[in-house]
């Protein structure tokens, strides 16, 4: 829409303009409902006087006396005072202020509501502050100057007056007189008024205010100001805001004092109410602190006993403040407060737009210079307010300015002039004048957008200024501080912790005053402010208050306990501010850091660190490295500068540590005492530190190989207590370190020690200091001259051993010694030694003698071997040495092998190998038994008493000796002797011990050594493969040497390969006899020859089958297990079957001698066809070779000429040999009759048809070509639809039921079938069939043939006579099924003929398609309704077209009918209806026997039947009768125009529209007559009827019979059921088909007597049964009859149906019935010639019924849903108390429901 084209229009086109009126009560009652805020009618009149530059103002409120308390009886002040608060009411409001008198633009303005002041410095801007004043005052009055102004109200309107004072009423103040609307309003809350007053002289230019109650002056202020002091604006500050809007252009700082005059009485609280009729409406009444809270309520609920004296004692000392003052309210008492003001001068600049459009919210330009005030109270300054107050009990209880301090609860506020509710979130409180508040100004308006971004400038501009306010305010902490530092003693030093503490009140009260928090009610204005706070300067830094005073942010750190004992220089966060949130912000926004690295090396760079300084340092550093907090390059930097000065005492300067120099630390293993490294930090400042900490900075554990090593090179250049070569105890000292330590050092250190050791002299001996390997271990006792340790009780023996020192004598030493020759008699010297001594001695010293001692031992010849006689050979000993390791343990068992022996002189036993003696031999290598490469000599020597010696002792002691572990087969001397030969010695690896294998020519063991085989390394058998080569070789020539070869390879299974059982395979090593002939007869011998055959192509056992064909063998059972395993089979593979039917089929069914066991054999090749297709060689020859059996029929030379069938000899089958290409599968019985002479024929088995299609086969249909030739279409084609939908319906259950038994055999779905299917009805229809190949062919006449034309399928049915349902179904199947046969045909056969009822009654599924069709009859019924509906529209078009045609002539009017359906039973409406008929009588004859006559020929009996009820029709009944609309008087129309045709079709639509099923089970009427006075002999009678509910017909219709039936209902249905059901389907073909009835309204019933053919009870249509079955029953199945019915019943069905409009039988009603008889007639005519034809609907091809009957349209009733489900079905019930029955439940038995 083009809204600018619209609005143009309405005020170019518009009707006549008006201007806009408004109600100004309502429009000041609502703008007061927006002000919400207490005294608000003060505020805006202190703010008058404000603009106004006035300096006082003066407040009081006059009181009326109390109407029912009278006045005290006293003089005393005090309780006049207590009796006016308590009992007055408030009658005036005075506010008079000494400003300038109104000009003549304020009185003008005064009276025009919304048109503040102009004035862009002054505060009101909406023009609707004043009008406050009408909250309570409904007429005030204006006083200023010489003039005044009342306002005053005539109805909603308000008006003015004003008028010039005379002289001496003139004042030069300005009053205004606030009459209350009622003298009901109690006196407001003193001490709530005092503390708003308080708090609005806060920021409002005035200078005092008084407030009084009648003549008592309650309150006094009084505000003073100190000079301005201007505050210099820093460079780096940001003055202009954000968006540019502000700018801050100077500031400056004052100081300011309110004091406060006031009575006691502002404290005092009345114990009771001094009225009950005191206003609880009045925002006056009290303050908020006296309203009760839930809190207090809960509290005293909750409240525990502790909490309850509390309470106690608070109430207590509150009573005793409150006794004091209520003795004397008027009492005056004092309190000031001190307060600093900074404020700003703001220059503001807008585009011109902003501009204008701030001026249209505002209806004033935006100021170009503004000031914005922050108001705070300093620290000094709080504390004096609390001590300047009187200190009396009054000024407890009346805490006057509890509401100005910002640091009080609620905190700081905006103040536009006077304080609004919106919180600043900080300790401050903001007067910003330029501020834009809301309409009542209790808030900033951030809504409308222009002023939005005024207030956020606003608000921006005011961060700007706390920040600078914050700055100066930390700089005066500073210069406090200084102060301090230089008034105390200390001077010239920095500033002492002692001061700094004195002023952390003072900083935490500054930090406090600017930490913003939430504000409200908008927390969008804190954050605004404290955004621009912190966003102030252009530095990211602020003043903090720190150790070292006040320091910008970027210098001050966050304070470290841990730091602070080695660096206290560098200035952090007090630790009593810490917690302070200003400073947690600090730290969130990153402006105070924590203490760097760069902090601390510079505070290291600037002094040395003292003892605990320094531990502490290492301490933190060591701590840091390890966590990651230093890096490598911060540690070492700190290392490099970090010094410390060791001093033990007063006076002594220490030592100097450079950690710079420190490489490594002393661990725990070297004493204090001892000597260090200077590059080692001392074990002092390192004890407590974890060694990973250590080795973070950098510095490894002092190692004992360094220390020594430092001891060794400085001990010359020490004293001699610290030298290891010449102190003995300093010696001692290091070297127990060294011992104690031993363990834990490794390879490398120790081997250093040792080294450095070995060549000084460190060892102290008796003899002095010697080398280790001079000195001796005390136990070593052999010689006294020996330099033997002392004082080393303390060191580890192993330690001494690993320096070398001795516990044993060295063998050139003994040698020497010992061994020297015996000295003569009188000779100095020793006796020799023995042998045996010798070795005495060395086993006793073993543990102790050096490695090089015992090498030189075992390479030294010392022993001598025996030599003595047989029996006593360690008697004598050789005289040459012998090296230990040569000689063999003294033993018998040895001295057999005559191996040399150790000499061991003693009785035999002296040598035990268990003693000292004995281990110390065998360490040398004394050999206690010879190895097996001795042994193999000795067995293979010539000798043979060493031969066999040899072997016992090998076989005796070879477990003993471990000789296993010897590989003996390795050896190629012959040592073993053969069974059979024992002279004969091969090798162990030239014989075994199985004697089978001596079957292959293998050589055996001596029996005798057979179960020491294993020793000797004897296999058991030999290797399979040379086993398998001799069998290949030389395979068995008879049958028991096989026997004997094939077990011996069966018991070596397990050792045959893969490769070795392929070989075996494959090689000719089975030896059968064949017969030579195969054809001899069984009586002649037939000769046989041995062959060899390879196992995979023999077989184990024997066969009657095979037996002749295949080779058989049996041997043993062990036997034949060898060659299974061979690849022997117990029977021939399918394969291999296969490959010889293939080869030799004629040699195969000759052996065979049958057709059956020939076929049996391909039976068994079918089921492995599969398996048969992956050898594709064989499967080609199966394809092409002629070797599968096929039959021919063949027919007798006298069944060709015979002519009877019954004389007709079976036919004879004559099976021969035949590729599968010329072998077809019978599918088509009739076309094998046909060719069978020309054919063979597959074995008619399933198996064996797809065995030889598999092949190569094809059906006989295949080759057989069909070619259907059809006539010409004919001109209907009903019937082929109704086929179509019959073919598709049943398909769907026989494909369904089939697949169950063939699912395979499905090639397409009903889906397919659906989509491709097309049924045309033909003349004729003839089938062609020719063989293809063979020049034959058939021709034959059919009732149903299907062909592909035009890219579906069709199926052509003959229109003449009904269609063979076989030929049909043989048709579909063709397209359904892959190999459609005639078990199909006959399958379909009953799904095609049968209906749905009869098919589940055997069992078949068909509920759903029931449900289908009753879907359809819904879909129908709809179809019908929108039918109906077309209708009602054309009726509608031919009314408007009637109408148009009437057009200038007077209109003539139609009887009013009723609504269709109206069935009243008023008596009035019937006697109209009766009058009605006086002029409307029923005329004889007419169009009913004339169209009767022209329809149909009835007989003589029908004809009179049809006579009676055309001029007097049957009696009809209605429950509630329907009276004509047309009055008896009213006179037809006489302009001869007639009544419009539309208006007729409208009311027959009603008619049938209002017809509706019976939903009761019971019909009865009594009987009524009306009698018609316009014809005597006419009476117009209504039957009784009393009808009950039998069943339902199959269709769904439901029937009633007579009570008074003389048969029981159950028998009379099962009689009848077949005219039920033709009566039912006449009525639905008459009502639905012609009428569009619903079937639901018919309804069928029978009685045995009476007239009554039809009746219509409220719009439900009962037709009799007996009139049809008596009329037309008998004639029904032709096309003539049902013609005739139908024609019949639709005259009677439109008689009842103009009941619908008209009740009674008069004219009216048959001029109804006879206007659907001519608007139906075309209808009926078509579905009779329809019928003729034979195309309806539900007529077959052939003019015959459909078998299947019409689904209910109701769903089904309870016995039709139990009858379904139950199988078989129940017998009929046996009387009448069946109850609500279908008709099919009692006689589904019976009889069929239709023909």
């Amino acid at each position: 829409m083009d809204y600018a084209r619209l609005r143009a229009a309405a005020l170019k086109d518009g009707e006549d303009e008006e201007a806009v009126t408004v109600d100004t009560r309502a429009l000041i009652d609502k703008v007061l409902a927006r002000y919400s805020g207490d005294w608000t009618t003060l505020r805006e009149l202190i703010q008058n006087a404000a603009d106004a530059q006035a300096t006082t103002v003066k407040i009081k409120w006059e009181t009326v006396p109390s109407t029912q308390v009278p006045l005290p009886p006293t003089t005393n002040r005090s309780e006049i005072l207590k009796h006016a608060i308590t009992h007055h009411t408030v009658r005036r409001l005075v506010v008079e202020n000494n400003g300038q008198p109104f000009t003549k633009t304020d009185w003008g303005r005064l009276k025009r509501i919304a048109e503040g002041n102009p004035d862009e410095t002054k505060i009101g801007a909406f023009g609707v502050g004043f009008y406050s004043v009408f909250a309570d005052c409904e007429e005030p009055l204006v006083s200023s100057g010489n003039e005044a102004m009342a306002f005053y109200w005539k109805g909603n309107a308000l008006f003015t007056r004003k008028l010039m004072l005379p002289p001496e009423q003139g004042s030069p103040n300005t009053a205004f007189f606030l009459e209350y609307r009622n003298t009901t309003t109690p006196l407001p809350n003193l001490l709530s008024v005092a503390q708003f007053l308080a708090t609005s002289l806060t920021f409002v230019a005035l200078q005092h205010i008084e407030f009084w109650i009648d003549d008592w002056n309650i309150l006094s202020l009084q505000k003073k100001s100190s000079p301005s002091i201007e505050i210099p604006i820093p460079r780096d500050l940001e003055t202009r805001t954000k968006d540019g809007l502000m700018k801050l252009v100077s500031a400056d700082r004052t100081s300011a004092q309110i004091d406060a005059t006031f009575m006691s009485v502002l404290g005092w609280k009345p114990q009771a109410a001094a009225s009950t009729s005191k206003s609880s409406d009045s925002y006056y009444n009290s303050s908020a602190s006296e309203m009760p809270s839930l809190r207090s309520f809960f509290s005293r609920l909750t409240s525990s006993t502790t909490q309850g004296a509390a309470r106690a004692k608070i109430a207590k000392e509150e009573k005793a403040i409150q006794d004091a003052i209520a003795e004397d309210l008027t009492v005056t008492s004092t309190s000031s407060i001190f307060l600093r003001v900074t404020s700003a001068q703001i220059a503001a600049k807008v585009t011109a737009t902003f501009a204008a459009e701030l001026e249209r919210a505002t209806k004033k330009p935006p100021p170009k210079m503004t000031r914005i005030a922050i108001l705070t109270s300093s620290y000094d300054e709080t504390t004096a307010s609390e001590m300047s107050s009187s200190g009396s009990k009054a000024s407890k209880a009346a805490d006057v300015f509890s509401t100005v301090l910002p640091s009080k609860k609620p905190g700081g506020r905006i103040f536009i002039g006077f304080p609004t509710t919106q919180t600043t979130g900080a300790g401050m409180h903001i007067s910003a004048p330029s501020v834009i508040p809301t309409v009542e100004r209790e808030a900033i308006d951030l809504n409308a957008r222009w002023v939005r971004n005024w207030n956020m400038e606003m608000l921006r501009v005011a961060g700007i200024m706390s920040r600078l306010a914050f700055t100066n305010e930390m700089s005066d902490l500073n210069d406090k501080l200084k102060r301090l530092s230089e008034s105390s003693s200390k001077k010239g030093l920095s500033i002492s912790s002692e001061d700094v503490a004195k002023c952390i009140p003072e900083a935490l009260h500054i930090l406090k005053t600017y930490t913003f928090g939430d504000s409200t009610p908008s927390g969008h204005v804190a954050q605004i402010i404290e955004e621009a706070f912190w966003m102030a300067y252009k530095n990211a830094s602020i003043e903090v208050y720190s150790s070292r005073g006040v320091l910008p942010s970027t210098k001050v750190r966050t304070s470290s306990e841990e730091l602070e004992k080695f660096v206290a220089g560098i200035p952090v966060v007090l630790k009593d501010m810490k917690d302070a949130p200003f400073i947690k912000k600090l730290m969130d926004f990153g402006l105070i850091k924590d203490i760097t690295v760069d902090d601390v090396y510079q505070e290291l760079s600037s002094k040395a660190l003292d003892k605990d300084q320094l531990h502490h340092f290492i301490t933190w550093a060591a701590k840091s490295a390890v966590s990651g907090e230093l890096d490598r390059t911060s540690k070492q930097r700190l290392m490099d500068v970090a010094v410390a000065t060791i001093s033990d005492g007063e006076g002594d300067s220490g030592d100097i540590i450079a950690l710079g120099s420190i490489t490594n630390y002393v661990h725990n293993n070297i004493p204090a005492t001892l000597p260090i490294p200077p590059t080692t930090l001392p074990l002092a400042f390192t004890a407590s530190i974890p060694q990973v900490q250590l080795q973070a900075l950098g510095w490894q554990p002092l190692k004992l190989s360094d220390w020594l090593q430092f001891l060794i090179e400085s001990g010359p250049n020490k004293d001699d207590e610290y030298n290891l070569t010449k102190s003995s105890k300093f010696s001692t000292q290091v070297l127990g370190i060294l011992s104690k330590n031993w363990d834990n050092m490794g390879p490398d250190a120790k081997s250093y020690v040792i080294s450095s050791l070995q060549n000084i002299t460190v060892i102290p001996t008796k003899m002095g200091m010697r080398k280790p390997d001079e000195s001796f271990f005390p136990s070593v006792k052999l010689f006294d001259d020996l330099p033997t340790i002392q004082g080393t009780g303390n060191l580890k023996e192993k330690f001494l051993v690993a320096l070398g020192v001795r516990k044993t004598v060295d063998l050139e030493t003994i040698f020497t010694r010992l061994l020297s020759p015996t000295p003569k008699d009188g000779q100095p010297g020793h006796k020799k030694w023995s042998h045996v001594e010798l070795i005495k001695y060395l086993a006793s010293v073993t543990n102790d003698i050096p490695a090089a001692d015992m090498k030189k031992l075992k390479e030294s010849q010392l022993c001598p071997a025996e030599a003595g006689p047989p029996g006593t050979e360690p008697t004598k000993g050789t005289e040459r040495l012998y090296k230990v390791s040569e000689l063999f343990e003294p033993k018998d068992t040895l001295r057999t092998l005559q191996l040399p022996i150790l000499q061991w002189p003693g009785p035999p036993g002296s040598f035990r190998s268990s003693s000292v003696e004995g281990r110390f031999l065998f360490s040398l290598g004394l050999r206690p038994c010879p190895s097996v490469p001795e042994l193999v000599d000795m067995m293979s020597s010539s000798d043979i008493s060493i031969r066999k010696n040899a072997m016992t002792y090998f076989i005796s002691n070879h477990h003993l000796n471990n000789y296993a572990a010897f590989d003996i087969t390795s050896t190629n001397k012959a040592i073993l002797p053969l069974e059979g030969n024992e002279k004969q010695l091969v090798p162990p690896s030239a014989c075994y011990y199985n004697e089978k294998a001596a079957v292959l020519g293998y050589n055996v063991l001596k029996k005798d050594l057979h179960q020491h085989a294993i020793k000797f390394g004897v296999l058991r058998d030999p290797p399979i493969k040379g086993c398998v080569q001799r069998l290949v070789t030389n395979p068995p020539q008879n049958r028991n040497m096989a026997i004997t070869l094939f077990e011996y390879f069966a018991s070596r299974l397990g050792d045959l390969g893969t490769a070795d059982i392929t070989r075996l395979k494959d090689a000719a090593i089975v030896p059968v006899m064949r017969k030579n002939n195969l054809s001899r007869s069984a009586n002649e011998k037939s000769e046989a020859t041995l062959a060899h055959v390879r196992p995979q192509n023999c077989y184990l056992g024997s066969s009657a089958a095979y037996g002749d064909i295949f080779d058989f063998v049996d041997f043993t059972p062990d036997a034949n297990t060898f060659l299974f395993k061979c690849g022997a089979k117990t029977e021939p593979t399918k394969t291999e079957i296969a490959r010889l039917a293939c080869g030799e089929p004629a040699r195969l069914l000759s052996v065979l001698q049958s057709s059956e066991k020939y076929l049996n054999l391909l039976r068994s090749l079918a089921d492995d066809l599969p398996t048969l297709k992956k050898d594709r060689d064989l499967y080609k020859q199966m394809t092409t070779s002629a070797w599968l059996l096929g039959s021919r029929e063949l027919s007798s030379a006298k069944s060709k000429e015979g002519d009877s069938y019954e004389d007709e000899e079976a036919p004879i089958k004559h099976y021969q040999l035949a590729p599968a290409s010329q072998i077809v599968i019978l599918d088509d019985i009739i076309s094998y009759r046909l060719f069978k002479q020309s054919l063979i024929c597959a074995p008619e088995e399933d198996a064996l048809e797809d065995f030889y299609m598999a092949l190569g086969s094809q059906t006989l249909g295949s080759k057989v070509q069909e070619d259907v030739r059809i006539g010409p279409h004919t001109e209907k084609q009903e019937g082929a639809q109704w086929l179509r939908k019959h073919v598709l319906e049943r398909s769907k259950i026989f494909l369904y039921e089939y697949s169950k038994y063939k699912r395979d055999a499905i090639k397409h779905d009903a889906r397919w079938l659906e989509k491709n299917l097309q049924v045309e009805a033909v003349r004729s229809v003839a089938l062609r069939r020719s063989l293809k190949g063979e020049g034959q062919s058939h021709t034959e006449k059919r009732s149903a043939a299907s062909a592909h034309a035009g890219g579906a399928w069709v199926l052509y049915v003959a229109a003449e006579g009904r269609p063979d349902m076989y030929q049909v179904g043989q048709a579909i199947c063709q397209l359904l099924l892959a190999r459609p046969g005639q078990q199909a045909y006959f399958f379909f056969e009953p799904f095609l003929k049968l209906d749905l009822l009869d098919l589940r009654a055997r069992g078949y599924n068909v509920d759903r398609i029931l449900r289908a069709k009753a879907a359809e009859a819904r879909i129908a019924d709809e179809e019908r309704k929108k039918a109906l509906e077309a209708e009602q529209k054309r009726i509608q078009e031919r009314e408007q077209e009637w109408t148009s045609q009437a057009r200038g002539a007077e209109a003539t009017k139609t009887p009013e009918h009723r609504m269709p359906g109206s069935f009243d039973e008023s008596p009035e409406d019937e006697a109209e209806a009766t009058a009605a008929s006086k002029h409307n009588k029923p005329k004889k004859g007419g169009i009913f026997s004339n169209l009767t006559r022209r329809l149909f020929d009835t007989d003589e009996a029908s004809q009179k039947q049809l006579d009676n009820f055309l001029p007097q029709p049957g009696p009809t009944h209605n429950a509630a009768a329907p009276t004509p609309t047309s009055g008896g008087g009213q006179k037809p129309n006489e302009d001869g125009r007639v009544t419009s045709p539309a208006v007729v079709q409208q009311n027959l639509l009603n008619a049938i529209q209002s017809t509706r099923a019976h939903d009761s089970s019971r019909v009865f009427s009594p009987p009524q007559q009306n009698e018609v006075k316009e014809q005597a002999t006419y009476c117009d009678s209504t039957p009784a009827t009393n009808l009950d509910f039998a069943a339902e017909a199959p269709g769904g219709m439901r029937v009633f019979v007579a009570k008074d039936l003389s048969v029981d209902p159950s028998r009379f249905l099962m009689a009848n059921i077949e005219q039920i059901g033709q009566f039912e389907t006449l009525l639905k073909d008459v009502g639905g088909g012609v009428y569009g009835l619903k079937t639901t309204s018919l309804h069928i019933f029978y009685d045995e007597q009476g007239g009554t053919i039809a009746f219509n009870t409220n719009g439900s249509i009962f037709c009799n049964l007996r009139w049809f079955k008596q009329l037309h029953a008998a004639k029904f199945k032709g096309t003539e009859g049902r013609v005739d019915a139908a024609t019949w019943w639709w005259v009677v069905l439109a008689h009842e149906l103009a009941h619908n409009l008209v009740t009674v039988h008069n004219a009216e009603h048959s001029y109804y019935t006879e206007s659907f008889i001519q608007q139906y007639f075309p209808k009926i005519m078509a579905r009779a010639a329809a019928w003729g034809s034979g195309s309806p609907a539900n007529v077959g091809i052939l003019g015959v019924a459909n078998a299947s009957p019409a689904t209910p349209e109701t769903p089904a009733s309870p016995s039709q849903t139990q009858r379904r489900t139950q199988r078989p079905l129940p017998p009929p019930p046996p009387s009448r108390a069946a109850g609500y029955q279908s008709l099919l439940d009692q006689s589904t038995y019976a009889v069929r429901t239709t023909d």
